[in-house]
């Protein structure tokens, strides 16, 4: 059997310069039923290929021809990519003969374009409606001309063949076009292109272009080619660019110095990933289209609860078993000390390794291993009752609370075959895995080699929140199967919904997503609506191991069109395209789960309008090549039709619904005042401020303390002088649990003798809850036990810990609360990077009305217990500005001057200025000893008594 073909074959006959299109090969019968309707006595017509039956395969075939040229070029803007297969070729010969262009692509890519030029005359490609083909198709075939396609199975790819017969002397140039986009795995984006020439060609080029606009952290092409061609692969970057080009000269081509075999055979590689200095993701606007990319990181992996459930019927015997059993050892050993997990294999019968959940330790983990071992493949395929057993231990466990609630609990399923005892109807099994199974499971499948229905696998994954994938069944089976678990090994969150601000955006693609895989990306997709904003928002939510996310997030609609404009390999239709491609394949695997004839013909008709406004191949369109020569129109037909072993919509996730949209608009404590006035965004349902917000107490600057007395009304300020890397308390209430540090950070250079000070970092610190928030001035870190989560400043985002919130709003301030009683914020300062001397530091800021124990202390905690002050004998000073006098407090009498001090709320560059009495040295005599005495070893130490 053949790899999978998009099969044109013309004959030009040099006397009468007609063309005959021969058919090779069916059209797919419209599958129009329910699900029940898709098997034939609940069976697929089945083929089985092994790579052994592939046949070699050559870029340009032919013989006594002359290929010119040979170039292939991608152009990735924003993970998605257009590549562009040319090729120039010569009938070098004495006679006619045939010339073939064959071009290997991904099975998740669309064909969008094929153009052929035959000695002046040029064919160009549209897509149309499968049965306007078939009518164009019909008529050619009339008159003895027809097109047609012949697919198969080989790997994850699928073979565009061209095949044309021409008089001697004959040129002929080939052009493929073909758009995907990139997924991201295990942190990383790959990108591949089959160069496989068949021949030596004087001009063999591969360029590859990559823009994304948020930045590319780290591109590299691996040499998948062969050692002697390590060398010539070149990659220029900047920050935002990449330029990967592969331009082997014919020398370099040949298999040996005397060789006239090319070595050039195999798979060019790049791969990449972008930079990613927020949780929030990248919010894109362009071309009146909007992408969403989210991939967080810094996050606690989520408990796993994990049936594994492996096939061991007869049909497993020998190399897969062997494999099989090498994988699941390896994945085993990868649990977490935090998951459960079970194994259930089965055959005709059905047996467990437990019957329960069991915890993870390294006893059970050897006990499982050892039963894996011991397998002994034979029998049949019960598929039906493993699964329905693998349901039935989860729902125990949840039943018995061995689950924790913000845990994932899936099952994967390992097959190499189908049903053959028991129910071996595809479509009950489906129905009746889909009514026991709850919400919050996942099914992922995994089917071996190709005996096995992938349509099946793939439709009852999505049916459950999961996905399924081939395993190839060679000598690397292993490495997929670890590789697929690595995918899913780490989940960061649950329930993320990406919602976006009512009558800004339409035609949104999935946005809830059940769970989010630590090296993955969420991506959501949709249109732009007429509107007045010149910024589009965007509000994630989400769930993690132990705390609720909310992330805001903004892009301005014209900046990146303008970039894009600028940029001389990008692609500017890249956010239209993208939303088409992400919405056909959706609906393609929501086709695949229709319930009903009317249902699936909607859906039908839907992916009929984009496919063919987008010209993107699918299996439900066809692309008919036309002759542009006025006098005589030919036409060729190449159609993309469904697989029904590799599946509708190779590369999609499972689809867990579009929600509406709504808006989650982070709103400040009313004591916060605003950094700047601005207008209320009406559409992302902002509200002015309405209170002015009171007087509070706060420290920022070098560090200039502002203590504010209520029951007077009277602010007193004073400095503390201490040294780079000292950490000072602020706050310590061991009544309540929670301290509150603030470590120094020193200026780049000595000024007047004297390197200036300023927190650069404050920490938070509940015992209580067993929380602390550390907050620097380039990341936010949230710490419970061994949970580490880490945030940036790139991004508006509002975080619930136990009973602690905590709120970010990009590159302004961090507001953190504790439960009813205690709410504090901190101000970020930035300073111009190049600066000689100043360094971005923190501002601290409390209201009056926080609740605190008796026992609260602190260089600031020890005036929520307000001293009687009293301040007279004020007389003129050296600075007549500033008036000096004399401050009874604590029992001393204290030398004040009457000066001003900043409040940064409202304007954090140059600060409103706040009237106080300044006491000298320290603030000695008015705070409780010295301010040494507030020098801690820790930033979560609490104060010891004074």
């Amino acid at each position: 059997m053949k790899p999978p073909v998009l099969f044109l074959c013309i004959l030009l006959f040099c006397q009468s310069w007609a063309f005959e299109f021969v058919i090779d090969g069916e059209w797919e019968d419209e599958l129009s039923g329910p699900l029940e309707q898709y098997h034939q006595s609940g069976r697929y017509r089945r083929n089985i290929l092994t790579t052994e039956e592939e046949e070699d395969f050559e870029a340009i075939q032919g013989n006594d021809i002359t290929v010119k040229s040979y170039k292939v070029e991608s152009r990735i803007t924003s993970r998605f990519v257009h590549t562009t297969v040319k090729s120039s070729v010569v009938n070098s010969g004495p006679n006619a003969q045939s010339i073939g262009f064959n071009v290997q692509i991904a099975k998740r890519a669309f064909i969008n374009n094929f153009t052929m030029n035959v000695n002046g005359i040029t064919f160009v490609g549209s897509v149309k409606e499968k049965t306007v083909a078939r009518n164009l198709y019909a008529q050619a075939r009339a008159r003895g001309k027809a097109a047609g396609i012949v697919r198969t199975n080989s790997q994850a790819m699928e073979t565009f063949k061209t095949e044309v017969h021409v008089p001697p002397g004959s040129k002929v140039e080939f052009e493929l076009h073909y758009q995907e986009m990139l997924q991201r795995k295990l942190g990383y984006y790959t990108h591949t292109l089959h160069i496989q020439p068949g021949r030596l060609v004087p001009v063999l080029q591969v360029d590859v272009y990559i823009y994304e606009p948020i930045g590319i952290k780290s591109v590299t092409a691996p040499n998948t080619l062969g050692e002697q061609f390590a060398d010539l692969t070149k990659i220029t970057q900047s920050k935002d660019k990449a330029h990967i080009v592969f331009k082997p000269t014919l020398q370099q081509q040949r298999k040996c110095e005397t060789c006239t075999e090319s070595a050039v055979d195999g798979v060019f590689t790049v791969i990449y990933d972008v930079q990613r200095e927020s949780n929030a993701g990248e919010l894109q606007v362009s071309d009146g289209h909007f992408i969403q990319f989210f991939a967080p990181s810094d996050l606690s992996p989520l408990p796993k609860n994990i049936i594994f459930v492996i096939d061991v019927s007869g049909s497993m015997w020998g190399l897969k078993m062997k494999q099989t059993v090498e994988a699941m050892k390896s994945i085993l050993d990868d649990l977490s000390m935090d998951d459960h997990f079970s194994v259930i294999d089965f055959n005709h019968n059905v047996r467990c390794w437990s019957e329960d959940l069991v915890p993870v330790s390294s006893i059970q983990v050897d006990e499982a291993k050892k039963y894996i071992q011991n397998i002994k493949p034979n029998g049949g395929t019960n598929i039906n009752e493993a699964l329905l057993r693998a349901v039935q231990i989860l729902v125990k466990a949840s039943s018995q609370g061995v689950i924790e609630p913000r845990s994932v609990s899936m099952i994967i399923l390992v097959s190499d075959g189908d049903p053959t005892v028991g129910e071996i109807k595809l479509s009950n099994i489906q129905k009746n895995v889909k009514r026991v199974m709850k919400e919050e499971f996942s099914l992922f499948s995994l089917g071996i080699g190709f005996d096995v229905d992938f349509d099946f696998l793939e439709r009852i994954a999505m049916d459950n929140r999961g996905i399924a994938q081939r395993i190839f069944a060679n000598h690397d089976a292993s490495e997929q199967l670890k590789e697929f678990y690595s995918q899913v090994s780490s989940p960061l969150l649950r329930s993320i919904t990406i919602h976006f601000p009512e009558s800004t955006v339409s035609d949104v693609t999935q946005n809830s997503f059940d769970k989010f895989f630590s090296g993955s990306e969420v991506i959501v997709a949709g249109k732009l609506q007429p509107t007045d904003l010149t910024t589009l928002q965007s509000f994630i939510t989400a769930s993690a191991a132990n705390m609720d996310l909310n992330i805001q997030t903004e892009a301005d609609i014209k900046k990146l069109d303008s970039e894009l404009n600028s940029q001389q390999h990008s692609f500017p239709g890249f956010a239209r395209q993208m939303w088409a491609y992400i919405t056909v394949n959706q609906l393609l695997a929501e086709r695949s789960l229709a319930p009903s004839a009317n249902k699936k013909r909607k859906i039908t008709q839907r992916i009929l309008a984009l496919a063919v406004e987008h010209q993107f191949v699918t299996p439900l369109t066809a692309m008919l090549v036309e002759s542009q020569d006025q006098e005589t129109v030919e036409r060729l037909i190449a159609d993309s039709p469904k697989d029904s072993k590799q599946g509708c919509c190779s590369g999609t996730t499972s689809l867990s619904g579009q929600l509406p949209l709504t808006n989650v608009v982070y709103t400040n404590p009313p004591w916060v005042m605003p950094t700047a006035p601005s207008t209320p965004n009406e559409a992302a349902g902002e509200q002015v401020l309405s209170v002015i917000p009171p007087v509070i107490t706060s420290v920022d600057n070098d560090p200039h303390f502002i203590i504010h007395l209520p029951k007077t009304n009277m602010d007193i300020c004073f400095n503390i002088d201490s040294k780079p890397g000292h950490i000072l308390n602020l706050l310590s209430d061991t009544g309540k649990g929670f301290t509150i540090n603030g470590q120094l950070v020193g200026s780049k250079k000595i000024k007047n003798n004297k390197i200036n000070t300023y927190f650069g970092t404050i920490s938070i610190y509940s015992k209580t809850d067993g929380v602390q928030v550390i907050i620097g001035t380039d990341r936010i870190e949230l710490m419970e036990g061994m949970n580490n989560h880490s945030f940036s400043w790139g991004a508006t985002v509002e975080l619930m810990l136990n009973r602690m919130k905590v709120a970010i709003v990009k590159e302004q301030q961090v507001t953190v609360t504790i439960g009813e009683d205690i709410s504090v914020m901190v101000l970020l300062h930035r300073v111009w990077k190049k600066h000689p001397v100043q360094v971005d530091f923190l501002g601290f800021y409390i209201p009056n009305e926080n609740e605190y124990s008796s026992q609260v202390h602190g260089l600031i905690g020890q005036f929520t217990q307000e001293p009687e002050v009293k301040v007279y004998a004020v007389h003129e000073g050296a600075d007549p500005k500033k008036k000096e006098a004399i401050m009874e407090v604590k029992g001393n009498k204290l030398a004040v001057t009457r000066g001003w001090q900043k409040d940064y709320r409202r304007d954090r560059k140059r600060g409103s200025d706040v009237f106080c009495w300044f006491v000298h040295n320290n603030g000695k005599g008015f705070i409780d000893g010295s301010y040494t005495s507030y020098i801690l070893p820790r930033l979560d130490s609490f104060l010891p008594s004074l």
